[in-house]
């Protein structure tokens, strides 16, 4: 499977039985499955789009109340499923361009992409048991 490292952006290639060995990436060292969200930009969230893992996407705003508050819903479930679902966060306030090429008209709004290419949105923040069955559901 091929994994963008979170870090440098590197192109990495590793055989999918050796995701839980601790993987690292082989340019900048930096642990490929540690289950962080990755803040993405317009530079470079087309690399990870290119990722061999399912890829989420949260688009938020930091004035906006529910975005703020499912932020550590989206970090508790991205720690959980490390090497499973790559989890992204893009700032609409800050990249307004991904905003509009998304079509974003309500944040937060969560995307769900498997090989680049968009399987599921989901609009309004949620509970934690109902975010993960929609992921279950979406993959």
């Amino acid at each position: 499977m091929n994994t963008i490292c979170s870090s440098c952006q590197a192109t990495n290639r590793l055989p999918e039985d050796r995701i839980d060995d601790g993987a690292k990436c082989g340019r900048c060292g930096h642990s490929l499955f540690e289950g962080d969200v990755v803040h993405a930009t317009a530079a470079t969230l087309d690399k990870y789009l290119q990722d061999d893992l399912p890829v989420v996407i949260d688009f938020w705003a930091p004035w906006c109340g529910p975005c703020v508050n499912f932020a550590p819903i989206f970090e508790d479930v991205a720690q959980e499923r490390a090497g499973k679902i790559r989890f992204i966060k893009v700032n609409t306030e800050a990249e307004p361009e991904l905003s509009a090429r998304f079509r974003i008209r309500s944040i937060p709004t969560i995307m769900v992409f498997n090989e680049g290419k968009m399987v599921d949105m989901l609009s309004g923040a949620v509970p934690k048991a109902p975010f993960n069955d929609w992921l279950n559901e979406s993959l």
